[in-house]
């Protein structure tokens, strides 16, 4: 495989990496700070950038950038980090 494809899939999979960090932090601002994991729009934020980060999972295993089994992983990895921070908020709350 040439380098030039290689760095293009490591970039890929940085990128949609970066994102998941974002949407995690996002959540852990709004739940922290703005509505609890029971409000109408916690639950419209999440499911919007899931939603979003899924459509770019997609795109970049049509594109041949980022195999199947890494992209699962990397939603499946956030959904269980965000599944952690919404079981503590309904802790303490």
């Amino acid at each position: 495989m040439p380098e030039v494809t290689i760095d293009h899939r490591e970039k890929a999979y940085a990128l949609l990496k970066a994102d998941a960090d974002k949407i995690l932090r996002l959540i852990e601002v709004q739940i922290k700070n703005l509505t609890m994991p029971q409000c109408p729009l916690y639950e419209e934020v999440l499911d919007t950038q899931m939603f979003g980060l899924s459509r770019e999972i997609d795109f970049a295993v049509r594109l041949n950038l980022v195999g199947e089994d890494e992209g699962k992983a990397l939603l499946e990895n956030l959904e269980k980090k965000l599944n952690v921070l919404h079981e503590a908020a309904q802790k303490s709350s």
